[in-house]
């Protein structure tokens, strides 16, 4: 349940600006937080931004921060499930009402300034954060980077987890484009950490004109995984580190990346390794891979583009019993890509609709899965909540539901989900 007087603030906010609006750019947000003069000086900053992988890279940075005793603030975007996930501070969502009087300060300073509601509650997260007592400040890129409101404040350490084709309306329809956008994170002389191996072809390029101090997987640190874990490598040092918490073939990448950034702080956070490792033990985050029963095996992830498709059937492999997907994207998405790539792991598809403008109407998505084609049968429901009811009436206890799609997928559906636990 959200607090009534945060209620009250998302819907004028809203009303306002919908939050699916979006205009790039950083002029009126500097303007703003100018007058709204945070006390961020001195605060060492994280900022993270990529195609997947930030927010499990922001938890990881979490978990580590406060396995050695320090205290993090982290602004993330979207939420799965309560608008304050947001904000957390040592990895819990900051209390409603503080967060509703940091708005009520953004609106008092702005006089007159339009802006949008990610501009909005961006600076409002940054005021939070300077008044919580918090010794780390972890920032993720909610589009692309360059252009990003979080990118008015610079970043000790900036790191860029993946690189992929998402949001090509607004970052460009070329990796080596996203990778540009992404890339105006860094900062000269500061440390850029870069776990995507496989750069687009001039892409190195740019980065190295950018002046940051590169740190690329596979160049200037490496990686190695093996049965118990992952080494980390970089100049004299060398870290053994566990398998993570969170489930994925590309979070050990994010887990090294994340330790890596704090090792970099100028002041380091962390130069504990055995926080560290207890951090990347103990990370957590809703909806990644997210195991919520075993029989039958129901998993929500939040996958929401071919890449993160890719991730999460690698991680799938073939099912003992029925295999059924519950589906529902919004309509920006290349829901084909997504479909050819999970097509083996799945014999069935319940595909849904969801609430807002964004999404993907539930025929259309029937009609674009029945074009690829999908090898399996294709279902319509109209509700997320029923899909999931009829999804574990369909495999039975011997088999598997996956929920995924986008966070609205999984946040829609979770009255369902939840009888689960």
């Amino acid at each position: 349940m959200i607090g009534s007087e945060l209620a009250g603030w998302l819907a004028r906010l809203e009303q306002r600006t919908p939050e699916a609006r979006i205009e790039l750019g950083l002029d009126r947000v500097r303007q703003v937080l100018q007058r709204l003069n945070p006390a961020l000086d001195g605060l060492p900053v994280i900022t993270v931004a990529g195609t997947n992988g930030k927010g499990s890279t922001v938890a990881y940075l979490e978990a580590m921060a406060s396995a050695a005793g320090h205290r993090s603030f982290a602004y993330t975007s979207p939420h799965l499930l309560r608008f304050a996930e947001r904000m957390r501070i040592q990895g819990q969502p900051a209390n409603d009402d503080a967060i509703a009087e940091a708005l009520a300060r953004v609106e008092a300073v702005r006089a007159g300034m339009p802006l949008t509601y990610f501009e909005h509650i961006t600076l409002a997260a940054l005021d939070l954060a300077a008044r919580s007592a918090v010794d780390l400040l972890i920032l993720e890129v909610g589009l692309g980077g360059r252009l990003d409101a979080v990118n008015v404040v610079d970043p000790d350490v900036a790191v860029i987890t993946s690189i992929g084709l998402d949001h090509v309306e607004w970052l460009g329809k070329t990796r080596l484009a996203i990778g540009r956008e992404k890339a105006g994170i860094a900062r000269p002389g500061r440390p850029l950490i870069v776990a995507e191996r496989r750069l687009p072809a001039g892409l190195s390029d740019v980065l190295e004109a950018g002046g940051a101090r590169l740190l690329r997987s596979g160049r200037e640190y490496r990686v190695r995984r093996h049965r118990s874990g992952f080494r980390l490598r970089h100049q004299a040092l060398k870290l053994e580190l566990p398998i993570p918490a969170l489930g994925g073939a590309c979070q050990v990448e994010n887990a090294a990346a994340a330790a890596l950034a704090l090792l970099q702080l100028g002041e380091p956070i962390v130069r504990d390794p055995a926080a560290l490792a207890r951090g990347i033990r103990q990370a957590r985050l809703a909806g990644r891979q997210e195991v919520l029963s075993r029989q039958p095996l129901v998993m929500i992830d939040v996958a929401h583009n071919a890449a993160a498709a890719r991730v999460l059937a690698s991680s799938l492999g073939p099912a003992e019993g029925r295999s059924v997907a519950v589906f529902a994207a919004l309509a920006d998405k290349d829901v084909e890509a997504m479909a050819k790539t999970l097509d083996v792991c799945f014999d069935h598809w319940i595909v849904t609709g969801l609430a807002g403008v964004r999404a993907l109407p539930v025929e259309l998505l029937a009609n674009r899965l029945g074009a690829v084609p999908v090898a399996g049968s294709v279902e319509t429901v109209k509700s997320p909540p029923s899909a999931v009811r009829r999804a574990l009436e369909f495999c039975g206890r011997g088999g598997r539901v996956v929920v995924f799609g986008s966070f609205h997928t999984i946040a829609e559906a979770w009255p369902e989900l939840e009888k689960l636990g």
